[in-house]
C-alpha cells in the first residue's frame, strides 16, 4: 500500500508520517515494510499495559465470542463490575460510560451545570479537554478555537495560579475544571498550592472541583490516578486513553455530593460500556493497579528525568511518573520527533515547537527506557 493510497480518502486533519502501523507487542511496533520502532507515545498515553497485552487481547476474544452490544437499556456484569472498580478505586461515587475523554468531560460539564442550576465555569489557560463542542469550549487556546466560533458561552479562563483561580471562583460559579497536569500543551504540572486554592474557593461558593485525569488517570503519573498525589480530593474526575488498553471507552466518576444529579433522561449515549470494552477495561485493571507497577513507574520516571536532563540542547525537563517531556534550545522540536522516527525508529511526540513528550508503555523496562534516551541522543548530539 503506497502512501497516496493511504491518505486518499481520509480527511486531512492530521499531519501524519509516512509510517503505516500493522503490528504491535508491548513497547514495540512494526511498520508494513517489517521496520521495528520502539513506542515512547503509545498512541497518546493509550497503550499503557503496552500493545496486545495477552491478558487484554484474552478478554476481548472471550467476551466478542459471548456478547458485542446491548445498549444502555440493560445491565451487563462487565459495566456494572467496571462502573464499581472506578468508583472505589477513586471517588467512591457513581460512573457515567463515554466513549472518549472528550464525551467524558462533555458529560461533567453537564452535571455541573445542572447541579448549579447554570454557573459559569472557570478554565485554566494552557489546559486541554477536547474538541467537541463544549469540551473546546473550555480549552483556552485560540489557535485551536478560533476557526469554530462562536462556542458555547460561560466559561472563564485565568492563569493557573493561586490567585486568579480563587478570584475567578463566586456565587455564580459552576466549577472549576482543572488538568492535574496539562499534557497537550507539554507536561506541565500545576502546583499543589494551586490545586488547593481550587479546591477552598469551590467549598468557600458551592462550586464543584473537576479533574481531567483523561492523561494522567490510570497508573501514568506513578498512582492509579494523579490526585492522589496533590493531598487534594476532586468531587468528579474523568478519564479514558488508557482505560481500554487501547479500545474507545472513558469515564465520569463522581464523589457522593455529586452521584445523584443526572436523572434518568438528562445524558445518554449508545455505545458506552459495552461489554467489550469494559471487559478489556477490567483487565487493563488488572494489571496497572499494582502497587509494585505503580512504585516501578515512579522510580523509572525519576531516572528517566535525569538522563533526559544530561542531553545536549535540553534546557527544562518536566514531569510525573512515566508522564514527562523536555524543551530543546532553538525550537527543534518538531524535527527531532520526525528524525527520531524515521531515523532512530523512535515515536515520541512534539507538543509545540521546543518541547518533546514522551509517554512509554508503563510496563516498559529500564533498559529499553536508556535505549529510548540514547536514540534521541545521537539525534541531538
Amino acid at each position: 500500500m503506497t502512501r497516496t493510497q493511504t491518505d486518499h480518502h481520509l480527511l486531512p486533519t492530521y499531519a501524519r508520517f509516512p509510517v503505516a502501523f500493522e503490528r504491535g507487542s508491548g513497547t514495540r511496533l512494526w511498520d508494513d515494510e517489517g521496520h521495528e520502532y520502539l513506542d515512547f507515545l503509545s498512541g497518546i498515553s493509550v497503550s499503557s499495559v503496552g500493545h496486545c497485552h495477552p491478558q487484554v487481547v484474552e478478554a476481548i476474544r472471550d467476551q466478542a465470542g459471548r456478547l458485542l452490544h446491548v445498549g444502555n437499556l440493560y445491565y451487563t456484569e462487565p459495566m456494572t463490575r467496571l462502573a464499581d472498580r472506578l468508583a472505589e478505586s477513586s471517588l467512591g461515587g457513581g460512573v457515567f460510560f463515554t466513549n472518549s475523554g472528550a464525551e467524558a468531560n462533555e458529560a461533567a460539564l453537564k452535571l455541573v451545570r445542572k447541579a448549579r442550576q447554570g454557573g459559569d465555569i472557570v478554565v485554566a489557560h494552557g489546559g486541554f479537554h477536547g474538541r467537541t463542542y463544549g469540551a473546546l469550549s473550555a480549552t483556552p487556546q485560540e489557535a485551536k478555537q478560533a476557526p469554530f466560533a462562536p462556542l458555547v458561552p460561560g466559561f472563564r479562563a485565568v492563569e493557573p495560579t493561586a490567585d486568579a483561580i480563587a478570584g475567578a471562583v463566586g456565587a455564580g460559579t459552576a466549577a472549576v475544571v482543572l488538568e492535574v497536569i496539562q499534557g497537550e500543551s507539554g507536561v506541565h504540572i500545576l502546583d499543589d498550592e494551586v490545586l488547593g486554592a481550587a479546591r477552598a474557593a469551590c467549598d468557600a461558593h458551592g462550586a464543584a472541583l473537576v479533574f481531567d485525569e483523561v492523561q494522567t488517570g490510570m497508573g501514568r503519573t506513578g498512582t492509579l490516578w494523579a490526585y492522589e498525589q496533590t493531598g487534594v480530593v476532586p468531587d468528579a474526575i474523568t478519564t479514558a486513553k488508557a482505560l481500554g488498553g487501547g479500545l474507545p471507552i472513558g469515564a465520569l466518576v463522581t464523589g457522593e455530593r455529586l452521584a445523584d444529579v443526572f436523572a434518568p433522561g438528562d445524558h445518554g449515549s449508545t455505545f458506552p460500556g459495552g461489554p467489550v470494552v469494559a471487559a478489556a477495561a477490567l483487565a487493563v485493571f488488572d494489571v496497572l493497579d499494582d502497587e509494585e507497577l505503580l512504585a516501578r513507574v515512579r522510580e523509572l520516571g525519576e531516572h528517566a528525568r535525569a538522563r533526559l536532563a544530561e542531553l545536549p540542547g535540553v534546557t527544562v525537563v518536566r514531569g510525573r511518573g512515566l508522564m514527562n517531556a523536555f524543551d530543546l534550545a532553538g525550537g527543534s522540536a518538531p524535527d527531532i520527533a520526525r528524525r527520531a522516527l524515521l531515523e532512530q525508529r523512535l515515536v515520541v511526540n512534539a507538543t509545540g515547537p521546543a518541547t518533546i513528550r514522551l509517554l512509554p508503555p508503563l510496563i516498559v523496562t529500564r533498559e529499553e527506557l536508556d535505549d529510548a534516551v540514547d536514540r534521541l541522543g545521537a539525534l541531538l548530539s
